[in-house]
């Protein structure tokens, strides 16, 4: 069975859970499988190694995020599949490698690499702590759960540390994983005259959020705040905007939000 269009995966997982170990052995295997397809991996730590060698600093981020994107649309231009093999720990970095996937219309993966975090620093500690333990482990402390959004979940998890036969491994599961993509082709365009599910998702949260601020405001209490409760809601939607929240998260996401943004308790004012 054959994929006749390019693809993007993003990998995910914490510094020094085998996520490059990863990336080589499934383009390998990617090679053989799809011979009509080019197979690039992009590596960040490149990126990083060129601005700071030897040296992770934490502040130049913003920077190797922006140039990592760079890089993986030109390759995704020349028409071959990439690899992220980055650490993508925050759900709005698998959003924008998600987005990007969108503007090519093209499939999007996310491969979840669940080494666990003790594993992660022996592991580091074995390479010579390239990376020091506190960032490892303020990342584990950031990393974003899966499933808060309908397109931020996993289509492989995989823990390395249990692993024996990597490659066996991989092979078993891009069986699985190659007969979705060769289904999953002609779902890419949206169809004429069907409704558009992001369309849907994002006429949901302005609604949903919109009932919410009614809710609120008939408590007086509140009345002070109008303003800023409605502002603050704006912002929210902007921000979720085309990220597809669950229906049933949208409120208590919200909730959540205008507390941190204003200061103040308010989740038993819906209840």
């Amino acid at each position: 069975m054959l994929v006749s269009r390019n693809f993007l995966i993003c990998l995910t997982g914490l510094p020094a859970s085998g996520k490059t170990t990863f990336a080589k052995t499934l383009k390998l295997i990617l090679e053989k499988r799809l011979t009509d397809l080019s197979i690039q991996i992009i590596d960040p730590d490149i990126i990083r190694h060129t601005m700071t060698p030897n040296k992770f600093d934490y502040n130049l981020e913003p920077i190797v995020r922006e140039r990592n994107i760079t890089n993986i649309s030109a390759e995704l231009n020349k028409g071959k599949v990439v690899i992220s093999d980055d650490l993508n720990y925050y759900s709005s970095m698998r959003h924008d490698l998600k987005i990007l996937a969108e503007s090519f219309n093209i499939n999007f993966i996310i491969i979840y690499i669940s080494t666990p975090f003790e594993t992660c620093l022996k592991w580091n500690k074995k390479r010579g702590k390239p990376i020091p333990d506190e960032i490892i482990g303020k990342i584990h402390e950031k990393f974003d759960d899966f499933g808060k959004y309908k397109w931020d979940y996993p289509e492989i998890k995989i823990d390395l540390s249990r692993i024996k036969d990597l490659n066996r491994e991989i092979e078993v599961l891009l069986d699985k994983l190659i007969k979705k993509l060769s289904v999953s082709q002609n779902k890419l365009k949206v169809v004429k005259g069907s409704e558009n599910p992001l369309k849907r998702d994002n006429q949901n949260l302005d609604k949903i959020t919109r009932i919410c601020v009614g809710k609120l405001l008939q408590n007086p209490k509140l009345m002070s705040l109008k303003k800023k409760i409605i502002k603050t809601r704006k912002i929210f939607v902007k921000l979720h905007k085309n990220q597809a929240l669950k229906e049933l998260d949208i409120a208590t996401t919200f909730i959540k939000y205008l507390e941190k943004s204003l200061a103040i308790e308010i989740s038993d004012e819906l209840n």
